[in-house]
């Protein structure tokens, strides 16, 4: 767990006054209470952190654990819903014009708690922080699809999944897994888990989004002459491929709807096929005399 210092939070001093303390609450409050920086995230996110503090550091029993123990045993000690319970917030609220809404823990059904700013009523709790698990795939796994089991820490506690892994899920793509990601700190929904995948380098093709790109080489009297190769596919087909008279090195060529599936409509991307002319770096006495030839007719 990250370490939370609170006298940080507020501005102050590890000797400051519970005058002091007050005082740096006040300010900052007014500057991020949730009525006065409407619709800001950010600023709510910061008074929640700063009321966490003043709860801790405005009791005196509470104050001397922090102190004592530092912030890491303090938090094996206190959860969040220890630090919050019982503690009002009304009349510092009242005082700053804000009506008595703060924010407290509330006993809810079965023993849950929500987290409400206060005077208005319950609102619904924070959800809690959402996890990515990045998966390693072959560009096999993209094109057909897969059944993968994934091991992940949320909670505090590890827990394995089987996850199916539909057809198209390129890099970046992501499933979502409802319910599985961190609990919330106060006593809101779990967040989500987010798998996100990550294509493994294949020794045969290389991908650029739902299209492969694989390389293939001819001789030189191929290209001049033109031929027919063969081309591999992740299905494990092979495809002839007509490679025309007069064919350049590192020409492209495009097979049509034989890439990578997408996820949303199951249409395919194009398979590239690079040809690259092979040169000979020795030649028998015999090429050599061919080729000779061939240079004496201007070619």
């Amino acid at each position: 767990m990250a370490e939370k210092d609170y006298y940080e939070e507020l501005g102050v001093n590890r000797t400051a006054s519970e005058d002091e303390i007050k005082k740096a609450y006040r300010k900052l409050a007014m500057k991020y209470h949730p009525d006065h920086a409407k619709d800001d995230k950010a600023a709510e996110e910061r008074f929640k952190k700063i009321s966490e503090a003043y709860a801790v550091l405005s009791d005196k029993e509470k104050r001397k654990q922090y102190d004592t123990y530092g912030s890491t045993d303090f938090h094996q000690r206190f959860s969040q819903e220890d630090i919050f319970r019982g503690f009002d917030f009304s009349s510092i609220f009242e005082d700053l014009g804000f009506g008595g809404r703060g924010f407290s823990f509330t006993g809810g059904r079965g023993g849950g708690k929500r987290f409400s700013f206060g005077g208005g009523g319950q609102q619904p709790a924070p959800r809690g922080a959402d996890l990515v698990y990045e998966l390693p795939l072959t560009l096999r796994d993209v094109a057909s699809g897969a059944s993968r089991s994934v091991s992940f820490q949320h909670g505090g506690r590890s827990e394995q999944l089987t996850v199916q892994i539909p057809k198209g899920m390129i890099t970046g793509k992501k499933l979502r897994i409802p319910g599985k990601g961190e609990p919330s700190p106060y006593g809101g929904p779990p967040g989500d888990l987010y798998i996100r995948s990550r294509v493994v380098e294949d020794p045969v093709f290389s991908s650029e989004g739902h299209d492969l790109h694989v390389v293939r080489e001819i001789k030189l009297t191929d290209a001049i002459l033109g031929t027919t190769i063969s081309v591999p596919t992740l299905e494990g087909r092979e495809l002839s491929l007509k490679i025309p008279p007069g064919t350049r090195h590192k020409t492209r060529m495009r097979l049509a709807e034989m890439g990578l599936p997408s996820m949303k409509s199951g249409k395919r991307g194009d398979l590239y096929v690079t040809v690259q002319t092979e040169m000979p770096a020795d030649l028998s006495p015999i090429q050599r005399e061919l080729v000779e030839k061939l240079r004496e007719t201007g070619l």
